[in-house]
């Protein structure tokens, strides 16, 4: 027997709430997040302003929504980076590393939340932070050989220092042309990964 279709009423919802979603994408990236409110949404969306607080609970929803969104396509990004089987501390973290600076920079969406979550703190921005942590630290787990951190140094301290790098390499790729002397152009970008290599000789081989 053939399914009955969905009623008209929901599926003129799923349409709105993807119309509503979208819009908030587009002004995300095109005015950032100042631009972001119900009445700006319903304007870009093309509805009216009730149907933000009715179908997310306002902007916030719609923001959370989008979050949700971005942090999905990271997860693809991750999932697409050959596994390198290697078996070296040093060799995980690079590819971690890697992986995770490409992820971001295929995102602008995730680099617009990034950088409102370091101008604004609401519990909404602490939360999609958190998320965003966790889908790295998922892949890593899946990912991570059965490697003893080394007795001597701090690796984990090392490793959130060069991660704090990259993300904020990730951002500036956005937003200017160069850091340090470094110009953010494809020459550049391999530059950057070079100097990966050279700073995790304090992990062990």
């Amino acid at each position: 027997m053939a399914e009955s279709p969905a009623p008209a009423r929901l599926r003129d919802r799923a349409a709105t709430e993807a119309l509503i979603v979208e819009a908030g994408e587009r002004i995300l990236l095109r005015d950032g997040f100042p631009g972001l409110n119900v009445q700006t949404l319903a304007a870009e969306a093309g509805c009216d302003r009730k149907l933000v607080y009715r179908y997310f609970d306002g902007a916030d929803g719609v923001v959370a929504r989008i979050a949700a969104r971005a942090h999905a396509g990271l997860v693809r990004s991750l999932d697409a980076v050959p596994a390198s089987g290697t078996d070296s501390l040093r060799g995980f973290a690079r590819e971690s590393l890697s992986a995770w600076l490409g992820a971001l920079r295929g995102s602008p969406l995730t680099l617009r939340l990034m950088a409102w979550a370091l101008v604004e703190s609401s519990p909404l921005l602490n939360r999609i932070e958190a998320e965003r942590s966790a889908v790295l630290q998922a892949w890593m787990r899946e990912r991570r050989p059965r490697l003893r951190t080394p007795p001597a140094g701090d690796a984990v301290a090392v490793n959130a220092v060069l991660l704090a790098a990259v993300q904020h390499l990730a951002l500036s790729g956005g937003a200017r042309p160069g850091v340090g002397g470094v110009a953010l152009d494809e020459a550049g970008w391999a530059r950057i990964e070079a100097a990966l290599d050279a700073l995790l000789v304090a992990f062990p081989e």
